[in-house]
């Protein structure tokens, strides 16, 4: 599966307007080939009580990077995408600066796509979570009792 030719970084960074992404601060910084780099912030909204980076916010950055990454490459014609899977291990957290998702795929089908996302924290490197979401890939009604 190829990179849609009409994807952009400023598309890509539109999508968020208005949404969870944009709530979150989620930049996409660079999308290439079955791969892309996703930012966000650490800011105090985004900490647990306990003071450390809460996982929703890691899980939002990972998702939200695969989530991009799969609209960058959905198959011609398919019209959108849903998450039926996803896991994530923590390794580690933060409590400021910026943390890195890069999102590869692993497997890029005609109705499911697999992604993988390290988080990172952006300064240092350190691995914080290892994330891997299952999407399926959505098409148009017609298309697909035409297929039946």
């Amino acid at each position: 599966m190829n990179l849609r030719a009409d994807i952009t970084l400023d598309a890509l960074n539109a999508r968020a307007r208005g949404s969870l992404p944009e709530l979150f601060g989620l930049t996409v910084l660079h999308i290439d080939e079955r791969e892309l780099l996703m930012r966000m912030q650490v800011r105090p909204q985004l900490l647990a009580p306990n003071g450390f980076l809460h996982a929703a916010s890691v899980i939002a950055l990972a998702d939200t990077a695969c989530g991009f990454a799969v609209i960058a490459h959905l198959p011609a014609g398919a019209e959108s995408f849903t998450t039926i899977e996803l896991k994530c291990n923590f390794l580690g957290t933060a409590r400021e600066g910026a943390v890195d998702a890069v999102a590869r795929g692993v497997h890029l089908g005609r109705n499911t796509q697999v992604w993988d996302a390290t988080v990172t924290e952006a300064a240092t490197g350190k691995t914080l979570a290892l994330f891997r979401c299952t999407q399926m890939i959505l098409w148009p009604r017609a298309a697909a009792s035409a297929k039946a």
